[in-house]
Parts: C-alpha cells; sequence; structure tokens
C-alpha cells in the first residue's frame, strides 16, 4: 500500500519491510505521548468501534487506551452477548458490520474464525483493524512484539531470535514470523514437532529475507538466542485432551534453570497470559530479572496500536 489512510490492516504477511518500518517509527513517537501521561489531540473528532466476540484483556484495552491517548473516542461491546451480534436472533457478521460502520470512523474487531476479519473489511466502509481472527493473524501483537524487540536491542537485524513453543495454532506468533521474515535475522524455532510451525509458513519463511531453523531441542539452542519468545499451548488445536494433556508436559517451560546458560542480554517475552491448567507458562522468579520483558510488550503495545489507528485514520502521514 502507497499509504495506510483508510486501508485495513488484516494481516502482517503481505506488508513491506518499509510498511513493517513505518508502524515502528510512528509507534516510537507515540511512546512520548504515552510518557508524559497526556493526549494527543491527533484524532480528536473520530471514534472507534470494537467490536470483540472473544475476550480479550490487553488487546482491547490498549486499543481503547490508544484512541483515548490519540483524543478519539470509543463505542462497542467485549462480549457479543450484550448486542444483536449473538443470541437466538443473532444477525449475521455482514449485518453487524454494516451497521457498527455508520457509527464510527475505524473498527477494531476480534472473533473465533479463521477469516472473520477480512470478511468484516470486505462489508465495511471504515478501516476494519484485525484484533486476533481464530488460529490466523494477530497483526498489532505481532507489531508490538517486533517494537519491543527493536526498543530493547536497538535493531531487528542481526539477531538470534528464538521462537520456543506453538508455532502452529497461535495467532500471534504467525503475525510475528511474518514480520521478523522481512529482516536479516535468524529465527530459532525450537519446541515439540507436533507443534512446529505449518508447510505454508516453512514456505513463506524459505522465500523471505532471514534465515531460520527447526529443533525440538529447547534447552541446547538458548546459548544462541538474542530473544526467546514464547506462548501458551492452544488447547484448541490438540486431537483431544489426552494429547494435549501429554504434549503440555513436554511444553518448555521458562524458569531460571532454563536460562542459565543464556546470553546475558537475551530477553524473555510472551504474548500473555502466561497460565493454563498445570501452572505458568513462564515462572514468576524470571519476572524481575534482565531478561523478563513480557509486561514490557503491554505498554509497548499501546504504543503500536497508536501508531496503526492513527495512520489509517489520517491523524499521522
Amino acid at each position: 500500500m502507497n499509504s495506510f489512510k483508510g486501508n485495513d490492516i488484516i494481516s502482517t504477511e503481505l506488508m513491506t519491510k518499509q510498511e513493517i518500518e513505518k508502524i515502528l517509527d510512528v509507534a516510537a513517537s507515540m511512546n512520548e505521548i504515552l510518557k508524559m501521561k497526556t493526549k494527543a489531540k491527533l484524532l480528536e473528532d473520530k471514534i472507534l468501534a470494537v467490536m470483540f466476540f472473544q475476550t480479550s484483556t490487553r488487546t482491547r484495552l490498549s486499543f481503547e487506551s490508544a484512541m483515548l491517548r490519540l483524543g478519539g473516542s470509543v463505542l462497542g461491546f467485549a462480549d457479543a452477548k450484550v448486542s444483536r451480534a449473538a443470541g437466538p436472533r443473532a444477525e449475521t457478521l455482514e449485518d453487524t458490520v454494516r451497521t457498527v460502520d455508520k457509527y464510527c470512523d475505524a473498527i477494531v474487531i476480534r472473533h473465533p474464525e479463521s477469516g472473520a476479519a477480512r470478511k468484516a473489511a470486505d462489508y465495511s466502509r471504515v478501516p476494519v483493524l484485525n484484533g486476533g481472527d481464530g488460529q490466523n493473524q494477530h497483526p498489532s501483537q505481532g507489531l508490538l512484539d517486533a517494537l519491543t524487540i527493536w526498543s530493547e536491542k536497538g535493531t531487528l537485524d542481526g539477531l538470534t531470535v528464538g521462537i520456543v513453543g506453538d508455532m502452529k495454532e497461535t495467532r500471534g506468533m504467525h503475525s510475528l514470523m511474518h514480520c521478523l521474515a522481512k529482516f536479516n535475522l535468524k529465527l530459532l524455532l525450537a519446541g515439540p514437532k507436533e507443534i512446529s510451525p505449518e508447510p505454508a509458513m516453512i514456505r513463506f519463511l524459505e522465500d523471505s529475507a532471514c534465515s531460520y531453523e527447526v529443533t525440538e531441542d529447547v534447552e541446547g539452542s538458548i546459548p544462541a538466542m538474542d530473544v526467546l519468545y514464547t506462548t501458551r499451548l492452544n488447547k484448541e488445536g490438540a486431537d483431544s485432551d489426552e494429547a494435549y494433556m501429554e504434549l503440555l508436559h513436554r511444553y518448555p517451560r521458562i524458569d531460571l534453570n532454563l536460562l542459565k546458560n543464556a546470553k546475558k542480554d537475551c530477553i524473555v517475552m510472551h504474548d500473555l497470559p502466561r497460565t493454563d491448567e498445570l501452572g505458568l507458562q513462564i515462572l514468576p522468579e524470571v519476572d524481575d530479572t534482565p531478561h523478563g520483558k513480557y509486561f514490557d510488550e503491554v505498554e509497548y503495545g499501546v504504543a503500536v496500536r497508536m501508531a496503526m489507528l492513527a495512520l489509517v485514520l489520517g491523524g499521522v502521514e
């Protein structure tokens, strides 16, 4: 796209390196607004609609915070059950979008079905931003993770980024890998083979600027990593409860013992929440070490979403 203004942001897959860098540059400037704990007037005449068909803490609240920090307003629903978008007399997604776009200047949608954000964009008269659709994409998550790495390490090029865990079913990881693949870095994809990347992702990486390696040896891979990015195991993608529990026992958990051979400046990231039925994905003992950056990601998330909104709504060029 020549300009973000008026356009949707549904996926990071087709974004160019220049477009990603543009969002990150604008997000860096938005950090200054956040540091001052004030509001800008970039979008003071704009309204954002949030349509969340799935539960959310960080994505919904950070989009709302981002819009408010830019001087705009927010309306919408955090649970489709309080609207005509769900229930025994629910209208179609298409009709819901055709209604909501009359009330606002942009829409953020989260939906359990892969492809729902693209469908919403096809029917909306205003820009649509994907807040996560099924196991498909979560572009703002991928972009905020890229911003975290860039801000904490000073670059995206030349790094070894370890992606540890569920690369098959996790939409945020898909979006992050699509972002990072545009840069001259190495992706170290570590975890059980059952949750290694799908063939389509491997083909994408093979045609990209980055290099990559797939391994099941998480512990042996730690010393090479400049960044260790992990996420929870998605139960939705398991063949059965038994298969999920068996895999969970082999799923890599991040603790000080695992990190004892890590580089001193290796940063540990997670899209949060970090819990599952058997406990924490990252143990609290990592939280206050120089490695732990997952709560910093939350703040970077507001800056990225401010940048996305400002760009698609013309607040910045």
